[in-house]
């Protein structure tokens, strides 16, 4: 999976976001429906898609979509 390929698997798990609209370099932390709800659903779709274990402190230690797709595929 490519970062870019990630980023859209991403954008799925907000309702209000169009397809195209999220890039990589953008602080997923600033998406406007972002929430401690969406930091969850994201931990339980990583697990799912990637079987890869994050947790709270992991989110908070990277910033953008692209970071956090190399934190991904360092524990694969």
């Amino acid at each position: 999976m490519t970062v870019v390929e990630f980023t859209r698997l991403l954008e799925k798990e907000f309702e209000d976001i169009e397809e195209g609209t999220l890039i990589p370099s953008m602080n997923y932390r600033e998406i406007p429906e972002f929430s401690s709800m969406h930091a969850l659903i994201l931990i339980a779709l990583i697990d799912s898609e990637f079987d890869v274990l994050l947790n709270g402190e992991d989110l908070r230690s990277v910033n953008t979509i692209e970071e956090l797709f190399n934190l991904v595929t360092e524990r694969l």
